[in-house]
């Protein structure tokens, strides 16, 4: 009996020995592309997004918070960059600080905040730039109402937010004040297999000819909301390849689209004002952190992952994504 329990405990030792042992492999890997590490008192991060007037990444933290990493101009590419928390709202305490949007022409953040495990709230925070002063605080969902997930957020030239609902498929339009304004719904949201519907619509951007581009993770359908024409909702053709689990979003420009996820990067093109579009590239970014958004700098994109690695600080990595076909 003591044998066989030696031998059991032996064998559990040696089978979970394997994947560590190919997780610490890819870890000490060099990467694919430049990347700025950070180090992070906590494993999970959401979102990162650069503030260029800032010269700063600013993070979604998963346990409630904002921190930013500074970049500073003379930075070594093998030094590790810090994380400092700039915001902890307690008012939000338990919620996820998930998509957050960079609001600069109002010098400001929009963070969205959500309750990750028991899906009992969803909110949408705005904080100035500055000194992290609340703006507004505008509650979505709550214990009362059908569970939601807030996810991710996008802001159109007039300062209105527009929040995703992974759980339900729809979209929260709040005002440039941080008023409830309405919410925007399409059939064209709802997959028919129910399974593709456990996770919804997800990233999300504004274009600036006037319109939303959104995307459902589960399905990998990619959808164009046209604002000018009553939140009239398309589904976009896209050919090339399939997006399936793409999470967030980031318009490299007019024509061009990353979708962060698994593939880690893929770039998606349209030619046509995003009746239709293709997928013309990827990137394979660091498999073993799993990117979940992505963020312009300087006209290179970056990929944010959602683990960070490391004891007893977690080291987080902004990836540079190189596209190939």
């Amino acid at each position: 009996m003591a044998i066989c329990s030696t031998r059991c405990l032996f064998t559990l030792f040696v089978l979970s020995a394997i994947p560590i042992a190919f997780l610490i492999s890819l870890e000490l890997a060099k990467p694919p592309s430049h990347v700025y590490y950070y180090h992070s008192t906590s494993l999970f991060r959401e979102c990162a997004k650069w503030d260029d007037l800032g010269r700063r990444f600013l993070v979604g933290f998963m346990d409630g918070g904002i921190g930013q990493v500074s970049v500073p101009d003379n930075h070594s590419p093998d030094a590790v960059l810090e994380e400092v928390p700039v915001v902890k709202d307690a008012e939000l305490q338990g919620n996820a600080s998930l998509g957050i949007f960079v609001d600069r022409p109002r010098n400001r953040l929009l963070v969205v905040a959500a309750d990750l495990l028991g899906n009992k709230y969803s909110g949408l925070a705005a904080y100035d730039l500055s000194s992290w002063k609340r703006q507004f605080l505008t509650h979505l969902s709550g214990p009362n109402d059908e569970k939601s997930f807030a996810d991710d957020v996008a802001v159109d030239s007039e300062g209105n937010a527009y929040v995703t609902d992974a759980k339900n498929s729809r979209i929260w339009k709040v005002g440039a004040d941080g008023k409830f304004i309405s919410i925007i719904k399409s059939p064209l949201f709802i997959s028919k297999e129910w399974y593709k519907n456990i996770v919804g619509l997800n990233g999300i951007v504004y274009h600036p000819d006037g319109f939303l581009l959104a995307i459902h993770t589960f399905s990998g359908n990619l959808y164009k909301i046209d604002l000018a024409k009553g939140e009239e909702v398309k589904l976009i053709n896209v050919s090339g390849g399939n997006l399936v689990f793409g999470d967030g979003l980031e318009l490299l420009s007019p024509t061009k689209l990353v979708v962060a996820g698994n593939p880690a990067g893929r770039l998606v093109e349209s030619r046509d004002g995003w009746e239709t579009a293709s997928l013309v590239s990827t990137c394979s970014g660091l498999k073993h952190r799993l990117a979940t958004a992505a963020t312009v700098k300087d006209g290179k994109v970056y990929l944010s992952h959602m683990f960070g690695i490391g004891y007893p600080k977690k080291k987080h990595a902004l990836v540079e994504a190189v596209f190939s076909a």
